[in-house]
């Protein structure tokens, strides 16, 4: 064994100790999630498990055997009890006498609730056969992609002979179903000493009498498979040998954040698309080989890796030795658009007289040379999987060229799983998108009050958000705070001064990389200052025109560049003031910036309306919870104008409004999340005060 085969090798991670004492189901829950947990034995919400136990029936009180197997949906990593399936063994084998062939096969999955044990909600999957005729306790079904690179070989066949002997059998390519069950069951009764079975393009199988035998057999079987590829391939280029050279990390970061607002534009007609950045060697040993171009165009082989990443890939057409950024940008839409053309002359080719209408038929990966790997999807979550699965399909590609020839699926069957009807049904069960799905908003001065407030409302609705301050300590607390609500998919965080012109821009540029660009920009750094005019320095003055005027200037300008390049409209709101409206004595220049983010929002809404861009102002009054400019010096000078002590200032405030209400933090992100929604698609220009009243910011 290679020192190289030593290091990629999976670990057996049964813990006899904490095994000890489990339930057959808790069996299943256990080896389910050790399989899961690791991405070279399968990727998110790919493979199935499954478990044959004896339990009480709740009708008749006597013993039957219920087949316990992964759900419709769901993660190996993560599932829970309530993810499983569980149905009636008698009844599965009952349906075998309703079963009309391999052409009626589709309709056995509407036969599967009629067999549900116990009233179990969980839907059970088309791959619930393929379980329960294997005349085994303990089955695992993975694509582990040193398998899979087996699978997609063109002599796969004899590949898995000369590997495994006669422990682990092969089968040519069938579509998941009914029908492959029935295949499995015949090859098991043929096979009674076999330990799995290699499916063609597909994954693997495995089965054992004890769920840690089952476990400890998948992770042998995968090794076997991974110290065989190491041996055949040691000293081997990759993929042909490269022919491109990386560029630098920072060039790299620097490209995808120009090219991917350029592409979210482009294939957000139907939906607001959201992007994903991965450069991880893996990937740039693909485009930067030879053989890269002929790969990509061959698509992936596992329908797992296909349903994620579509039928291929854009291989973009860019030189890295000589990176001509804007002539890449401007060659783009070419692309973009015989790409759409190609798939639809795809969809003409191989539709079927009940086949579902086209689907977006933008892609989904883009491969740059020397740069990386973008992929797009409908939101963050499934732009990074369907990204995973693509490196899963990479890692398939090195292996199968390497030792053989790789195969794609053919262009029909591609077709047929990605329309098949029992795929749109469990697409059409999806839940409708939240009003901010695909939509990425960046915020300023968002680890404070209004900004934390902001921030969690538009992720409450969909969005996905890059939070930016000044105060790095506070900024990751609310972003560890945001994340373990929300998911660490759909919440970045970039340290920001916004009176710092190159850093601004940088944020931008993070938001582009990480998301794909910016939709919804929440202006609200702030700062407070009071003092008489007299006691009023230069540098107080400039302090707050500095970060309440030209912050909000620099930051509305890095916002309007990237949505005309994405061209898909956009909103901007101005957390200004009431005091931006009405005079407030010893505090002339916080009332002047705040006048000018006023007008300054009133020119930008000129500016942007020919692009779709709305920009609206909030003006708050008295925040004082959860506030950080509330907090120090400005606290005492407001309390000491109003003759009044910290406890009493809330107070005088809301006594002070004609709706006698406090002002809270959430009370400003209900209007900001107004103003950037749907709800307000025709209002531009506009300023809503949310002051509880105050006749002198009274706007007409």
């Amino acid at each position: 064994m290679t020192k190289k085969a030593e290091n990629t090798l999976l670990s057996n991670r049964w813990d006899a100790a904490r095994a000890d004492g489990m339930s057959e189901s808790d069996h299943l829950i256990y080896r389910s999630n050790l399989l899961g947990s690791d991405k070279r034995v399968t990727n998110y919400g790919g493979g199935n498990t499954s478990a044959k136990i004896t339990e009480t029936d709740p009708l008749t009180g006597q013993s039957c055997e219920v087949l316990w197997v992964k759900g419709s949906g769901g993660d190996l990593g993560s599932i829970e009890r309530a993810g499983f399936s569980t149905l009636y063994m008698d009844k599965l084998e009952a349906l075998k006498g309703l079963y009309r062939g391999a052409e009626h096969e589709d309709e056995m999955v509407g036969y599967l609730p009629h067999c549900t044990f116990n009233l179990n909600p969980r839907a059970a999957s088309i791959d619930t056969p393929l379980h329960a005729y294997v005349p085994k306790p303990h089955v695992d079904h993975v694509h582990p992609d040193a398998i899979i690179a087996i699978a997609a070989a063109a002599d796969s066949r004899a590949l898995t002979q000369e590997i495994f002997g006669d422990d682990i059998g092969w089968l040519p390519w069938k579509r998941p179903g009914y029908e492959l069950g029935l295949w499995l069951e015949e090859f098991c009764s043929k096979n009674p000493d076999a330990k799995g079975v290699i499916l063609e393009s597909h994954g693997l199988f495995t089965w054992a009498d004890t769920a840690q035998d089952c476990y400890a057999l998948t992770i042998e079987t995968i090794n076997r498979a991974i110290t065989w590829f190491d041996a055949r391939t040691a000293g081997k280029p990759a993929f042909g040998g490269a022919i491109h050279t990386a560029l630098a990390p920072e060039a790299r970061a620097a490209i995808a954040s120009e090219l991917m607002p350029a592409i979210r534009g482009m294939v957000s007609g139907a939906q607001h698309m959201v992007g994903h950045f991965d450069d991880q060697p893996a990937v740039l040993d693909f485009v930067n080989a030879a053989d890269m171009p002929a790969l990509a165009a061959l698509g992936t082989s596992c329908p797992d890796h296909f349903l994620r990443t579509k039928i291929c890939p854009l291989v973009v057409d860019f030189d890295p030795a000589e990176p001509d950024v804007p002539a890449l940008l401007d060659g783009l839409s070419a692309s973009v658009a015989a790409y759409r053309e190609n798939y639809a002359a795809y969809y003409e080719r191989c539709k079927r007289d009940n086949s579902p209408a086209m689907r977006d038929p933008n892609a989904v990966v883009y491969l740059v040379p020397g740069v990386g790997m973008i992929t797009f999807a409908k939101d963050k979550a499934t732009a990074r999987i369907s990204g995973e699965f693509y490196v899963n399909a990479i890692n398939v590609m090195r292996g199968a060229s390497a030792v053989s020839e790789y195969r794609g699926l053919p262009e029909q069957e591609a077709f047929d799983i990605e329309y098949w009807l029992l795929e749109e049904a469990k697409l059409q069960r999806m839940p409708k998108p939240k009003p901010l799905a695909g939509r990425v908003a960046l915020v300023t001065g968002a680890a404070g009050g209004i900004g934390s407030a902001t921030a969690e409302r538009f992720l409450r609705e969909g969005a996905c958000v890059v939070l930016t301050d000044i105060a790095q300590d506070a900024l990751e607390e609310t972003r560890a705070a945001l994340a373990a609500r929300h998911s660490a998919d759909v919440v970045r965080a970039v340290a920001l001064d916004v009176t710092d012109e190159a850093a601004v821009d940088a944020a931008f540029a993070a938001a582009a990389r990480e998301f794909g660009g910016v939709d919804l920009l929440v202006s609200n750094a702030g700062i407070a200052s009071s003092a008489p005019i007299e006691d009023t320095s230069l540098e107080l003055w400039n302090r707050n025109m500095s970060i309440l005027s030209t912050g909000y200037f620099l930051v509305s300008r890095a916002a309007f560049k990237m949505m005309k390049v994405q061209s898909i409209g956009g909103a901007v709101v101005f957390v200004a003031s009431k005091n931006g409206l009405a005079a407030s004595p010893n505090a002339s220049a916080y009332c002047t910036a705040k006048a000018s983010e006023i007008h300054l929002a009133r020119c930008l809404a000129l500016e942007g309306a020919p692009a779709g861009i709305r920009v609206n102002v909030v003006n708050p009054d008295a925040v004082l919870r959860g506030s950080r400019i509330w907090s120090g010096e400005w606290l005492d000078q407001r309390a000491s104008t109003y003759e009044t002590d910290k406890e009493g200032l809330e107070e005088m405030y809301r006594k002070r409004s004609l709706l006698k209400r406090s002002v809270l933090p959430e009370d400003i992100a209900e209007a900001a999340y107004f103003l950037v929604s749907e709800a307000s698609a025709k209002s531009t220009g506009n300023i809503l005060n949310v002051d509880a009243g105050n006749v002198q910011s009274f706007t007409r």
